[in-house]
């Protein structure tokens, strides 16, 4: 059984992983008792952690949020994740450079010794991509993402190209939002156009929010059912994609998107992400894949599939042979 204060921590991070947890499945996770993890969150709530009971047929925990809680604690897979992610926001296109600097600065003073001096040997130098479009206000990332997560039209300014220059005042435009997506640096708004009854992508660097917003809806289904799917095809066309695969990796987007070059990068979760992306051979794409050390999940096509298994039995023979070489100049 760990240690105490390891336990804790680990239990501290599973609950903050998701909203709802089954007091069995949290035993099982950290492999102890269900006495001792009800043993644990009395201790966590002693340090001033509200985790809330929740009734039900298996029971379970949940940590809520409020303003009394206390500063939260990180491992070092966090540390090392959060630090990547804060040194690499310069190449997002979010206009939080001066922020990610300061945010770092501020998490590293409260870090552990042994944490600070990982982090602080990280380094990590963001190189942006020539001709990247202009920066987007981080006011209006947050603007946006609320009415996409509160279902509600969007009432906004759209400066449409040349039109500034023609003296134009574009009227104002409504849509119902369904995803932020970034592309190649570059941040997007899915949306269905009231006015023109059809699925747009909006420039977010274009887009003025109006106050208030619109009422609530109920989502259209997206074409083809996968944010990813559609932005590429809208940006890449047919005529483009010579080999054009989709993944789920086991990683957040955040570490995906400053390497992504022109591939789409949609988040899925705290740890994964999904990622469209062509190349000119299944092979290429395959190995291309592989340059992130996570776990793959393909999701099609067959074509990309077998690319990764004829990939792993090349690396496989040749860390065979290589395993036999050495042998055989050794004795």
């Amino acid at each position: 059984m760990p240690k105490t204060s390891a336990r804790l921590l680990s239990l501290l991070s599973l609950l903050q992983a998701r909203r709802d947890w089954p007091g069995a499945l949290l035993a099982e996770r950290l492999q102890v008792s269900a006495r001792t993890v009800r043993r644990d969150v009395d201790r966590l709530r002693e340090l001033g952690y509200p985790v809330a009971a929740v009734k039900g047929p298996d029971g379970g925990y949940r940590l809520e949020a409020g303003a009394a809680l206390p500063p939260l604690l990180f491992d070092d897979d966090q540390a090392v994740a959060l630090a990547v992610a804060l040194r690499t926001a310069s190449v997002t296109g979010a206009g939080i450079e001066e922020a990610s600097a300061r945010a770092l600065n501020t998490v590293r003073q409260v870090m552990p010794a042994r944490l600070r001096h990982r982090v602080d040997a990280l380094r990590v130098t963001a190189v942006e991509r020539a001709g990247s479009w202009p920066r987007v206000d981080p006011q209006v990332l947050l603007a946006l993402s609320a009415v996409v997560r509160d279902r509600e039209v969007l009432r906004f300014d759209y400066a449409a190209p040349g039109a500034a220059d023609a003296g134009q005042q574009p009227p104002p435009r409504r849509a119902e939002p369904h995803h932020l997506v970034t592309w190649s640096g570059r941040w997007y708004l899915v949306a269905w156009d009231l006015e023109r009854a059809d699925w747009r992508t909006f420039r977010v660097d274009r887009i003025t929010p109006r106050v208030p917003t619109g009422p609530r809806f109920t989502p259209r289904e997206l074409p083809g059912g996968s944010v990813a799917g559609f932005v590429a095809d809208r940006f890449q066309g047919h005529e483009r994609q010579v080999c054009r695969g989709e993944v789920v990796l086991s990683l957040p987007a955040s570490a995906v998107s400053p390497y992504a070059r022109d591939a789409l990068v949609e988040e899925l979760g705290d740890d994964r992400c999904r990622v469209v992306v062509s190349a000119w051979s299944w092979t290429g794409l395959a190995s291309w894949l592989g340059r992130f050390d996570a776990a793959i999940e393909v999701v099609g096509p067959p074509e990309l599939a077998e690319a990764c298994g004829r990939l792993a039995r090349r690396y496989a023979d040749a860390a065979q042979s290589s395993g036999s070489s050495t042998g055989a100049i050794s004795s």
